[in-house]
C-alpha cells in the first residue's frame, strides 16, 4: 500500500482544525473544510478515523471524509490570495 501522508497531532481549537501533515503544522478554519464539520458537536469531531495509507480523515458520525491534498491544496489557494492583498 502507498503511504500519501504522515498525519499526526489533530486537534480542533476555537472553530480549527490544528494538524501536523509530514511533519509540518498547519491551522484550517473548519467552515473552510466543511459545513458538517463547522457545525459539529465536539464528540463528532474527536470521533475520526485516519486511512491507513494517510489518504484522508474519516468522522463517522459524521458520514464526512476529507483528503489531506485537498487540505493542502486548499492551505495554498488561501496563501496566494492573502498574498494578493
Amino acid at each position: 500500500m502507498k503511504n500519501y501522508h504522515s498525519i499526526k497531532n489533530i486537534k480542533f481549537v476555537e472553530k480549527s482544525l490544528l494538524i501536523t501533515i509530514d511533519g509540518k503544522d498547519y491551522k484550517f478554519p473548519l467552515k473552510l473544510i466543511s459545513d458538517k464539520l463547522s457545525n459539529a458537536k465536539p464528540e463528532q469531531l474527536n470521533n475520526y478515523k485516519i486511512s491507513p495509507s494517510g489518504y484522508g480523515i474519516h468522522w463517522p458520525l459524521l458520514d464526512e471524509d476529507i483528503s489531506i491534498d485537498g487540505l493542502l491544496k486548499l492551505k495554498q489557494k488561501k496563501v496566494i490570495y492573502e498574498n494578493l492583498l
